[in-house]
């Protein structure tokens, strides 16, 4: 019995945008410099990253970090509808991303929600991750 030849199907990842390049964030959480990649086909995302973007998202929804921040995270349809949202978290204080909720709908997406605390009101803020390649791209989100 012969082993069947080994294929690759990944596909490629989107080539990158031109965006200016990330800038400095001060007073705000830092991302990782490196994509999110999370380990084979298959494999879940790690909670920590997750929270960190979760944590990165709301503090620009909240107006408190520039978009340009977190764009290498998310598709370019997601991207401009980030900076078309503006700023949807009101609050006084930084928002503090607490525990993440997820599920995998189907291989290759995730949907996670988290909540963020924000004061006297909180907010949800529910992202969709889907596996681009070896990376992990945001391809929509939504807050209320």
């Amino acid at each position: 019995m012969s082993a069947a030849p080994h294929v690759d199907a990944t596909p490629a990842p989107d080539p990158p945008c031109d965006r200016a390049e990330q800038p400095q964030v001060h007073g705000s959480l830092a991302l990782d410099t490196y994509p999110l990649v999370w380990g084979p086909p298959g494999a879940m995302p790690d909670e920590r990253r997750l929270r960190h973007l979760g944590q990165a998202m709301a503090e620009v929804l909240a107006g408190r970090r520039p978009p340009e921040s977190v764009a290498d995270r998310l598709t370019d349809r997601a991207y401009r509808d980030l900076v078309r949202a503006g700023r949807m978290i009101e609050t006084d204080r930084p928002p503090f991303a607490g525990s993440v909720h997820m599920k995998e709908p189907r291989d290759g997406a995730v949907e996670m929600c988290v909540l963020v605390h924000c004061g006297e009101r909180n907010h949800v803020l529910a992202i969709r991750l889907e596996r681009r390649g070896v990376h992990w791209l945001c391809t929509d989100f939504e807050t209320a």
